[in-house]
């Protein structure tokens, strides 16, 4: 018989929106048991950037120091070497924030940051390797979920269930949430390869014609991304891996010392873009957040600071209602309200970012007498700087920033 834990929340996932809620969560006072399916957060090939956004909400907690104590990188412009001139994409040294800059930091150290917070909280639980794979029904009403755990299934009984579980999200499927999907004409390659003391010092993008790398600098390696059309992963695989090799080394030079890293196939692995959001977020008993309510394009890198803002906003309107024992669907549908159009306009313009921006990229081609000139886009970027303002705004603050209401309860003696 399944072991029966009973608590006020119960999230699936433990990335950054399901962390976030149940740290703002037992910080409010309320009982909550987050669930993650893996034993531990180090795992590559996750966002790595923290946003303005973010990083005020951080300080409006009274966290942003500890966090910046932490290892990491600081960005306070995005550039781009695009067919061989140097583009300036976004400045965020003019945003109305405490923070005018980027953070890049590994998730996991983001995340075990976070679990250390919520852990001050006598109602805060996380258990790890916990995957949930069914919800549980009392009279059509979700009412819990069950897990698999080393040590066998197990059933949480809550009041209410998050799904945070990411864009391959059980929660969604169970509860057969309608999905509206937008498409992406693109999809990702990740891989790592070793940074020499030479190379440069910005993350950053690189676009030949026909080609397009995005380089995260984790300062004693490069995170790579490598940019390819919808579903051309196989016809990459087919013509070789030295043929790859040199398509990395032709856009990025400096990577010839250490692009024979990838020795193998199995050293690159395949992120297929989607971009896709609910047309509901919500039943009786259940909510969806973060990738798991609108999954996001890498385009920007802010899939992570919108699940943070889904959080946010999901702890600002559901804390007390939970804490009371007084919530309804009507606080389910005030959380979708509050986040859906800012979710649904930032989709819109990463598509619009792919499709117009990044695509023509991918198809240009250049010749012996002159390469391509920069995508419309990119040249008003160069010609009136200005205009970084645009998009430094929409990736470091983005639509409809949220600000840290939820009530606080003071941290464990000890904890």
């Amino acid at each position: 018989m399944a072991e029966t834990v009973r608590t006020t929340c119960c999230i699936a996932g433990g990335g950054p929106a399901g962390m976030m809620l149940g740290f703002l969560l037992a910080r409010a006072g309320v009982n909550v048991v987050v669930l993650e399916k893996h034993r531990d957060f180090l795992r590559d090939f996750r966002g790595d950037t923290i946003h303005p956004s973010t990083l005020e909400v951080f300080h409006e907690l009274g966290l942003v120091d500890a966090l910046l104590a932490l290892p990491h990188d600081e960005e306070q412009e995005l550039t781009g070497n695009v067919f061989g001139r140097r583009v300036t994409l976004a400045d965020f040294r003019h945003l109305p924030t405490v923070c005018k800059f980027l953070v890049l930091m590994p998730q996991w150290d983001f995340l075990n940051f976070l679990a250390s917070q919520a852990k001050r909280y006598p109602g805060f639980t996380l258990r790890m390797q916990a995957e949930v794979i069914d919800l549980l029904q009392t009279n059509g009403v979700v009412d819990g979920v069950r897990a698999n755990t080393p040590e066998g299934e197990i059933d949480v009984r809550a009041t209410l269930v998050v799904g945070a579980d990411g864009r391959h999200t059980t929660v969604r499927r169970k509860a057969e949430l309608p999905v509206r999907d937008l498409g992406a004409p693109i999809d990702v390659l990740w891989f790592r390869l070793s940074r020499n003391a030479g190379d440069p010092a910005a993350t950053g993008g690189y676009a030949r014609p026909g080609f397009f790398l995005v380089l995260i600098h984790r300062s004693t390696y490069w995170q790579c991304g490598y940019v390819i059309p919808k579903g051309g992963f196989e016809a990459i695989k087919a013509r070789g891996l030295g043929a790859f090799h040199q398509q990395i080394v032709r856009i990025a030079p400096f990577l010839a010392d250490t692009v024979g890293e990838l020795d193998s196939w199995d050293r690159v692995s395949l992120l297929t873009v989607q971009v896709d959001r609910l047309e509901r977020w919500y039943k009786p008993g259940v909510l969806c957040i973060g990738d798991a309510a609108h999954a996001m394009s890498p385009v920007g890198g802010v899939g992570i600071n919108l699940a943070i803002q889904d959080a946010v906003a999901t702890a600002n309107l559901l804390a007390h209602p939970l804490a009371d024992g007084t919530l309804s669907i009507a606080d389910l549908e005030k959380v979708e309200r509050r986040r859906a159009w800012p979710a649904a306009l930032t989709q819109r313009a990463q598509v619009a970012i792919a499709n117009r921006v990044v695509t023509p990229i991918l198809v240009a081609e250049s010749t012996a007498e002159r390469s391509p000139g920069l995508p419309l886009p990119l040249r008003m970027l160069e010609r009136f700087p200005s205009l970084r303002r645009i998009p430094a705004r929409l990736i470091g603050i983005g639509v409809r920033p949220e600000h840290v209401r939820s009530p606080a309860i003071a941290p464990a003696p000890g904890r």
